[in-house]
């Protein structure tokens, strides 16, 4: 299938001269082809990559394609291929979550230093796992109830993914994966292993 899209992690362009925007830098890990188009297959590779069992990486995919495919193709029939376009990215946004992404997918410093000035109790630079369900219930949208979900299943992941070995997420960690960096930095130690 191909795509008149191309994209580059590497110089963090697109063809069409569209300088990728954090957000866009996030999903771009997922890209493995760099074609600026991320199908369930290279969902699943990325999960691999960063060291998730064969299970946990198909139902990933699945679930991320299945919630995002359609809102980063807007005016399209939905496609049985379930592609996540990385330029439409921004029309996957959902409610109930930090801010810290604008509605056009750039990075929101003070929404950011936010979540660690709110919900860092125990240091202020990184998150327990009850810090992340604290945040998760104080950033609830009365009946949001899709924001809740995806939001719950972000900031766990996140969590589960980043957390060191003191059981925190890390304001680092955390900030490199709302740049794009955290996913490389995993699969780089998963593959050193």
């Amino acid at each position: 299938m191909a795509s008149s899209t191309s994209c580059s992690q590497a110089d963090g362009i697109i063809a069409n001269n569209h300088e990728l925007t954090p957000l866009e830098k996030h999903v771009m890990f997922f890209d493995i082809n760099n074609d600026g188009i991320i199908y369930p297959s290279e969902t699943y590779q990325a999960f691999r990559k960063m060291g998730r069992g064969i299970f946990r990486s198909m139902f990933a995919a699945v679930l991320i394609h299945f919630n995002l495919s359609h809102k980063t193709r807007p005016g399209k029939c939905p496609s049985l291929f379930f592609p996540i376009v990385v330029e439409n990215i921004k029309y996957a946004i959902h409610g109930s979550d930090s801010g810290a992404y604008d509605s056009e997918g750039r990075f929101v410093p003070e929404k950011f230093e936010e979540i660690f000035k709110k919900h860092a109790h125990q240091n202020a630079d990184s998150l327990t796992y009850n810090e992340v369900k604290e945040l998760l219930k104080t950033n609830r949208k009365p009946k949001d109830y899709y924001g809740w979900a995806n939001a719950f299943v972000d900031w766990n992941s996140l969590y589960d993914l980043g957390k060191n070995k003191n059981e925190i997420l890390t304001k680092e960690t955390v900030k490199a994966a709302y740049d794009g960096s955290l996913f490389e930095q995993i699969a780089k130690e998963h593959a050193s292993k």
